[in-house]
């Protein structure tokens, strides 16, 4: 077999010396491998401390994490749920806004169609009151003629176009006095 040792064997059984060496050879193999093996378990403890150490460091970057993300969903939660308010808020405005237009449209379409009413009656009014002068002008031209032709007729003296328009003229702003206290 390999790896068995054979002894060389002596009066009494086997050589002492043979023996003994062997014992020595495997015992400093058994000291090598024990030393190996405590080095390798050495190793091993240090790569699982590493291990450990990095395994915890990774955990607490798992936590947090894990608290980042429930804080980030928190304020994202928060932030959509004021973005809703602020829409709502925002269509509540615009709606009482538009409410408000309409109303205050209305009612200017209101004073419009009272201006267009009034400026109506003004019109007519104004259209009265033109007639009305232009008839009393005709009356004060008629009678100017008259009092020009009765003065003609009774004078030898002719009243001349001047002097007629003249006359009209004080006529005139006699009756422009009168409408002017009327008003008043």
């Amino acid at each position: 077999m390999a790896g068995e040792k054979r002894f060389g064997t002596s009066l009494f059984g086997f050589k002492q010396s043979d023996v003994n060496s062997y014992i020595e050879k495997i015992l400093r193999e058994f000291d090598d491998k024990l030393k190996e093996k405590e080095n390798e378990i050495a190793d091993l403890k240090n790569q699982c401390r590493e291990f450990r150490i990095k395994y915890e460091d990774i955990a607490r970057k798992t936590d947090q994490v894990g608290e980042d993300r429930v804080k980030i969903a928190d304020v994202l939660i928060k932030a959509q749920e004021k973005a809703e308010t602020i829409i709502d808020e925002a269509r509540n405005q615009s709606h009482e806004e538009r409410k408000k237009l309409s109303e205050l449209t209305e009612k200017e379409r209101e004073k419009l169609v009272d201006i267009k009413q009034e400026i109506k009656f003004l019109k007519q009014d104004v259209i009265k009151v033109l007639k009305k002068y232009e008839q009393e002008l005709d009356n004060i031209y008629d009678s100017a003629e008259e009092v020009t032709n009765a003065y003609n007729n009774n004078t030898e003296d002719k009243v001349s176009e001047d002097e007629s328009v003249d006359i009209l003229t004080e006529l005139m702003e006699g009756l422009t006095n009168k409408a002017s206290s009327e008003e008043k």
